[in-house]
């Protein structure tokens, strides 16, 4: 089993879902099918091309000043 990140969007009516490490992006109405739908495009994708092991990102924030 592997773990992976998952970036999550709104874009209008839809949610967005990117896994990062492989590439792979899928949709959904909700959040929670966004992200079975992305679960479901990177296995498929793993299966026909499977990745070299690799370091996991590092996933932070930071603050930008806001000037009026």
């Amino acid at each position: 089993m592997n773990t992976f990140t998952a970036v999550v969007h709104r874009e209008n009516d839809i949610y967005v879902a990117e896994c990062p490490e492989v590439g792979t992006a899928s949709q959904g109405n909700t959040f929670e099918e966004s992200m079975h739908n992305l679960q479901e495009a990177t296995e498929l994708y793993l299966e026909e091309f499977p990745m070299k092991p690799a370091y996991r990102p590092i996933l932070t924030t930071f603050e930008v000043p806001v000037h009026a």
